[in-house]
């Protein structure tokens, strides 16, 4: 199964275009689920459908199905449980049920359930492709950061929460079964944490950002492609909407003019972020607003033409690679040098920290900590910079740490 994300800053008509492309997919005979996580639910205005939470078969074409989800729903539902057994554990160990009630209450968790209503609905069905109307970028990114995040969240808060709750369990036998059940929902959830960032990692999932060709959208999808790549996640491809169409020279008339402005201003961005080295696709303004099934085939034919739009890229540049730069053996003259692959960094607020075994790299406002390999921790950062796409950091061996 393929699954691709479409996202982009509010207003550019990403929802547009990840309906028009699952509309395309649907017409070339494979069984398409779109799926929307934008709050603002436009998809069902869109494919001109009333929506809801399960999948629904659009008219117009065969084999394509349509869903909202409702996040809110499902923080009343599943998760309401699951911090009913938290609060249980907390209380437990003495917590003040204030308190206990605080530190439940997971950041993000609205948005990460949506994530997880999708891989569910995407798994239980026999899609073929799955398209994802994802919320604005900001939106998105922290979506996609949530599986790690809240992963980190819990082991800190339940650290070895098995052993814990089992040391709880032989204080007090009768409530053997209230800590079962907690211990059940805590894997649960663990284990659904790291099923959702393997298919958010997979190279069967690609991500497209949509754009509008002005300067101001442009720097921010630069800034998005950086931090997408330092969570580790693909780019398919880029794609400018609402390209002016532009007059030949000779044509009169002051609209004349402004559209041949207004269009070479557009091919000056589309240059710039051609360089990037990242496929991108434009389509141009529609005269009336594309929306219904078939507006959005004429709009898909335009952006995809003959391409397959679910094809699978070639793998992206790993995140992270280390090599030796001078010395060797284990001697204390020797240099190293990690590589962070992120493309578009030169553009983007970036920010670099040692902390202990990790170093925790700030782009756009999107913080990761990247685990260091063996040899550098124990070593010492010595300098930074960045060289086209990549942020290479020098370490010189630690003489403390070096020779245990």
């Amino acid at each position: 199964m393929r699954m691709v994300l479409f996202t982009g800053k509010g207003g550019v008509g990403k929802t547009t275009l990840a309906a028009a492309t699952a509309a395309h997919l649907a017409r070339s005979g494979r069984k398409t689920l779109t799926v929307s996580t934008d709050p603002a639910h436009s998809l069902g205005d869109a494919l001109e459908a009333e929506l809801g939470g399960e999948p629904t078969e659009v008219d117009g074409v065969g084999g394509l199905f349509a869903a909202h989800v409702d996040a809110r729903a499902l923080l009343e539902g599943a998760w309401g449980r699951l911090r009913d057994h938290l609060a249980t554990v907390l209380a437990g160990a003495g917590v003040d049920e204030l308190v206990a009630d605080e530190l439940t209450v997971l950041p993000g968790v609205e948005e990460l359930l949506a994530l997880a209503a999708v891989q569910r609905a995407a798994q239980a069905g026999p899609w073929d492709v799955v398209v994802v109307d994802c919320g604005p970028t900001a939106e998105t990114l922290r979506l996609l950061a949530l599986p790690e995040a809240v992963g980190g969240y819990l082991e800190r808060l339940f650290p070895a929460h098995r052993r814990a709750l089992r040391g709880l369990m032989t204080r007090d036998r009768s409530d053997a079964r209230r800590w079962d059940r907690t211990v059940e929902a805590l894997d649960g959830l663990a284990g659904e944490l790291a099923d959702l960032h393997a298919l958010l990692a997979s190279p069967q999932t690609g991500i497209r950002l949509v754009l509008t060709p002005e300067r101001v959208v442009a720097a921010e999808t630069r800034r998005t492609l950086t931090a997408l790549a330092l969570l580790g996640l693909h780019v398919d491809g880029l794609v400018a909407n609402r390209m002016v169409p532009v007059p030949p020279p000779d044509a009169p008339g002051e609209a004349a003019r402004w559209l041949r402005e207004r269009g070479g201003e557009q091919a000056a961005v589309l240059a710039d972020l051609e360089r990037l080295g990242t496929p991108l696709g434009t389509v141009e303004y529609t005269a009336a607003e594309p929306t219904g099934v078939e507006a959005l085939l004429v709009l898909a034919a335009q952006l995809w033409g003959d391409d397959d739009p679910a094809v699978e890229q070639p793998p992206a540049t790993p995140l992270l690679a280390v090599r030796r730069t001078s010395g060797s053996g284990r001697s204390l003259d020797s240099e190293f040098e990690l590589a962070l692959h992120l493309p578009g960094a030169t553009s983007a607020p970036l920010d670099l920290a040692r902390i202990g075994d990790e170093l925790a790299v700030t782009v756009a406002g999107l913080r990761r900590l990247v685990a260091l390999p063996a040899v550098l921790r124990r070593c010492t950062v010595i300098r930074a910079r960045l060289d086209g796409d990549d942020l290479r950091v020098a370490f010189r061996p630690d003489p403390a740490l070096w020779l245990r």
